[in-house]
Formats: structure tokens, sequence, C-alpha cells
């Protein structure tokens, strides 16, 4: 694999607002990752907790391609996502405490983040499950008539699942407005892609389908917002499904408890080296879309939206013991719920 340092020179394609949506956002998603991190180790955080060091590029990028109306689904790797589409990181993180003020009333914890509010449908902690439910909501907005689309999001992993091939089949079939993303950071777990799968270019397991699919270099947030909105522009004319295989990589394990004994740590650094925040940092500083104040006031700015979603979440109560009774059917007096 070549290296491609941050220190690449890069030509200004988009607008000053875009790459401050790019850098800003892909640092709050950073910096709050590597808080809940810390605090996973100091078991305020507990269960599982997987972290999306490394992979930002792959949220952002699609999000500025993206309407707020678009709908968005992902696995259990799912704190950056909302982060990225606006949702309260006071919420993002009393979620992973547990508390009542989370995104779920502190009920689904570090893989079941949700916001109805920003069309963010939630992590899933079944594997490949999100993909079903990705297409039913893409069929949903063209039942409806609406222009717009699903994004249902995957890990490598996920693709081995009998769910992703019937999902792909039935989107295609009905030209349903989703588009899928195989997020591939190498590793189902800690088992790389080539010990797995007889076809280590994911890109190609839509060609089954005649769904266009394409490889996408999820390291560049301008080759992900790029792909996402020609995928985008085929949904709402109502040309169907795209497949994209986002390449990308995580820093970290795939969860807390991963010791990354199947990898290098060399390997890892050589990732480093194309660091997508650090990408966008030097593009920004490069061609002075930023001055070093202004890039200064975004780092302790997020510095501080981290800080204050720490003091929120340890601050919020905990559920009430009733409130597991809560929430689990629409019909409030439903004869299961017992006084």
């Amino acid at each position: 694999m070549a290296k491609k340092t941050a220190a690449t020179k890069s030509k200004v394609k988009y607008s000053k607002e875009t790459y401050t949506f790019w850098y800003e956002s892909m640092l709050l998603m950073r910096r709050f990752e590597e808080k809940a991190g810390q605090l996973y180790g100091q078991q305020k955080i507990r269960g599982f907790c997987h972290l999306y060091i490394g992979q930002e590029a792959c949220a952002s990028g699609a999000i500025s391609a993206l309407t707020k109306d678009d709908k968005w689904i992902t696995a259990y790797r799912c704190h950056a996502h909302p982060l990225g589409l606006g949702t309260d990181p006071g919420a993002v993180m009393a979620e992973l405490f547990g508390k009542a003020t989370g995104t779920t009333k502190g009920k689904g914890g570090s893989m079941h983040i949700f916001d109805k509010e920003k069309n963010f449908m939630g992590g899933h902690g079944i594997v490949g499950a999100q993909i079903p439910m990705g297409l039913g909501m893409g069929f949903a907005e063209k039942y409806k008539g609406t222009k717009n689309l699903a994004i249902c999001y995957m890990g490598d992993g996920a693709v081995r699942q009998g769910a992703f091939h019937e999902a792909l089949n039935l989107a295609m079939l009905y030209k349903t407005p989703v588009i899928f993303v195989i997020e591939n950071n190498g590793y189902a777990m800690g088992t790389a892609v080539k010990r797995s799968s007889n076809v280590e270019d994911l890109s190609t397991l839509g060609e089954s389908y005649d769904m266009p699919s394409f490889a996408v270099d999820g390291m560049n947030v301008e080759a992900v917002h790029e792909a996402v909105a020609e995928a985008a522009e085929r949904a709402r004319r109502g040309d169907g499904p795209t497949l994209l295989e986002m390449r990308t990589y995580r820093y970290k394990g795939h969860s807390m408890s991963d010791p990354q004994k199947y990898r290098t740590k060399e390997e890892v650094e050589e990732y480093k080296q194309r660091d997508p925040m650090e990408q966008v940092l030097a593009t920004i500083k490069e061609n002075n879309i930023l001055t070093e104040e202004e890039i200064e006031e975004i780092v302790k700015g997020v510095k501080q939206k981290v800080t204050d979603a720490v003091k929120f979440a340890e601050e919020s109560p905990w559920p009430d013991g009733q409130d597991a009774f809560k929430d689990v059917y629409i019909q409030e007096d439903y004869p299961f719920v017992m006084e």
C-alpha cells in the first residue's frame, strides 16, 4: 500500500463552509471517542464500546452529500454518525453512561444510539440486521413519493449474512432509493477479509444483482462525499440503489476488550499517515481556507463540547426501575405490563 501523508498538497474543490464542517465534525467524533475510551477504562462506561477512531470520513463525507430529510441506519459502531448529524453530544455521552437523559433513556447504551429528530434510525447490535431495515426505510420513502433516500452502513463482516444478499436483490428489483455502505476496515472483529472471503474486493458483491457498485477511499472525505453524492443523485431520479465499499481503517480494536493481536503496530501507523482528519486540516492550512485563529477556535469549541458532554452525563440521573416497563409497547395499558 502506497503511503499518502497528510502533508500532500490538495486542491480546493469545495466551499469554506464544507471544509469547516468536515474538519469540525471529524474532530468532534475523534475527541468524543477518545474521551469515551478513557471513561471506559475508568468503568464509567460499561458493557460493549466500539470506537470509530480512523473512520470519521465515512460519516462526515456522506453527511455533507445528503439532506437532513434522508434516513440513516448503521451497526453498533454508532457514536460518530449522530454526532455528525447534529445530535447533542451530551445525550450521546449520557447514553454511554446508561443515564435517563441519554438518546434512548439509558436503555440502549453504546450500541444503540438513536435520534429520530435527526433521522438517525439507530445503531443495531445484531450483525447485518440493519441491512434489510435500511432497505425498508428506502422503500417507505419511495412508497410515500418523496425524493428522500436511506443510507445503510455495515461492516465488512456483515456481507457474509444472507440478509445482505436478500436486501440487495430486493433493492434492485424495486429500484429502492437506498445507498448501501460497507465500511471495510479490513477486519471483521479480528478476522481479516482474506481469511473469511474468497472475494476480497467487496465492491464487486453488488454486481450479481446488476447494482452499481464502487470502491471508495474511505480515508479521504472528499472521495466519500463525491461517491455518496453520485449515488444520491441516482436514487433521487428513480434509478435505484448503489453499493459503496469504503476502504477505511480503525486505529483501535474492534471493541475496548480487543487486544488487537491480529495486526502489527506498523500496519496501524502506516494507515495513520493517511489520517482523514489530518488530510482535511492540511488542505485547509495550505490553501488558507481558515486562519490559525479560526482553527484554534474550532479546536477549543470541540474540546468544550466534549467536556460539557461528560459533565452532563455525570450529573444526569439514573433511570428509575419502573422505566424498564416503559417504551416496550405503543399501547400504554398493554396487559403484559402489570402493576
